[in-house]
């Protein structure tokens, strides 16, 4: 709150390059939105859907989001979601695909996702849940916020969108630091469940929120999840997409 406050009344320098004035600069709001596009781990995680990222996690982009997620800068919010939506049409644009390259069945139909097996309906914007003592630490949910902002990006741009925090953390998992792909895949196995809910969740298709993409295995984990519940799940979006990449194959998931 106190971060919020001081935010509005004193003068703003640009979280990605320092320049005085906006919290994030044209500059660096170009740097955050001109590249959307599909940016998969290497090698790709098994379950994890079609997932595409504002641009890659360097520079301005990842100060960007490490003064939101790290510092308190929730001023920064709007244009992190400006940048998700961006992205959410970008793909929606050219199409869905699984990461072993098929298209994912379905189309946009007045401005709902349409299958053959599920019918019509919007997506459910679903953050990926940080850990409470992490929350706690940094002062707010910040991709839970993230993800009701591009819920309402989306209905703007006329899609069906709601946001849902429908996943929550079964338990504690290790410091996911200098594990590789495999290892925090199996770190994070069974990690996040759906909460339960009287009537389901909103909807038949959801879209992942996450600020990052490293290995893909918490990606792949939330989609599990939320599969297991009975949802589908064609797209996983992330502000920054970083440029790890690991030696070791995840053998037939790939």
């Amino acid at each position: 709150m106190l971060s919020t406050v001081l935010d509005l009344i004193l003068p703003s320098s640009c979280a990605g390059c320092g320049a005085q004035g906006a919290s994030c600069c044209l500059r660096c709001f170009g740097a955050l939105t001109a590249a959307p596009a599909r940016r998969l781990p290497d090698p790709v995680p098994p379950g994890l859907p079609d997932c595409w990222s504002a641009a890659r996690y360097e520079g301005a982009v990842r100060r960007l989001v490490v003064a939101y997620k790290e510092r308190g800068a929730v001023v920064l919010a709007a244009v992190l979601a400006q940048a998700l939506t961006h992205t959410v049409l970008a793909a929606v644009r050219e199409g869905w695909r699984r990461p072993d390259g098929q298209w994912v069945d379905g189309r946009w139909v007045d401005g709902r996702w349409a299958d053959g097996q599920r019918g019509n309906g919007g997506l459910v914007v679903v953050p990926v849940p940080s850990a409470r003592r992490s929350r706690r630490g940094r002062g707010h949910d910040h991709v839970g916020r993230l993800a009701g902002l591009v819920a309402g990006g989306l209905r703007e741009a006329g899609l069906a969108a709601v946001a849902w925090r429908g996943l929550r953390q079964t338990g504690r998992v290790a410091d996911q630091a200098g594990l590789s792909g495999p290892e925090r895949v199996a770190n994070l196995a069974g990690s996040l469940q759906v909460v339960p809910a009287a009537n389901g969740p909103p909807g038949a298709f959801a879209l992942l929120v996450d600020d990052i993409v490293t290995t893909g295995a918490t990606l792949a984990e939330a989609a599990r999840a939320l599969r297991s519940s009975g949802l589908r799940v064609p797209l996983a979006v992330t502000v920054g997409a970083t440029r790890r990449r690991s030696q070791i194959n995840y053998g037939d998931g790939r």
